[in-house]
């Protein structure tokens, strides 16, 4: 635990950033990860409470298990093209998420990716995407709407669980698996 760290910047030339690095940096307020940097670990951010947007650079590839989970306060969130997987958990219990893009780049949300982001009122999701696994989105209070891509041949069991506001939802004809 690193309850005084505010602010970290990443040097140049640093490739991955290793799994658990700031968990539970809970005055972690800014951090600056180069353009080298391609791939950032399981639970990497994982309780950074005070956290409120990060910018990942167009380098990163992927995005570890559970990285941001528990970053109550972060709100902005971009996901590049170049990351290919978002980890299960990676952003779940990332209570003031408002908006996610979820890139070309991406075929699976995983398990419980944005679980329990209760201020997610708008998800963009990308025509490449095939499935969307089990409480991707569960307890996304604030959701209202998603609309599902046509590529999309699984929903994973309680994917859009306690969506409580969630009105409208378009399951197309090429689903397989519910």
């Amino acid at each position: 635990y690193c309850d005084s760290l505010t602010e970290v910047t990443i040097p140049d030339g640093v490739t991955s950033i290793g799994a658990y690095t700031f968990y539970s940096c809970d005055s972690l307020t800014e951090i600056v990860i180069p353009d080298s940097v391609t791939s950032i670990g399981d639970e990497v951010f994982c309780n950074c409470k005070s956290l409120t947007e990060i910018t990942i650079p167009d380098s990163v590839t992927s995005i570890g298990e559970c990285a941001f989970i528990g970053c109550s306060l972060l709100t902005d969130v971009k996901i590049p093209d170049s990351v290919t997987r978002i980890g299960q958990g990676a952003f779940q219990n990332c209570k003031s998420l408002t908006k996610i893009v979820i890139p070309d780049s991406i075929t699976s949300i995983e398990r419980n990716t944005f679980c329990s982001c209760e201020s997610l009122t708008e998800v963009k999701i990308s025509d490449s995407l095939t499935s969307i696994e089990s409480c991707a989105f569960s307890q996304c209070y604030s959701l209202t709407e998603i609309i599902i891509p046509d590529g999309v041949t699984s929903i994973g069991n309680r994917a859009f669980e306690y969506c409580d506001s969630l009105t409208e939802v378009t399951i197309p004809d090429g689903v397989t698996s519910i």
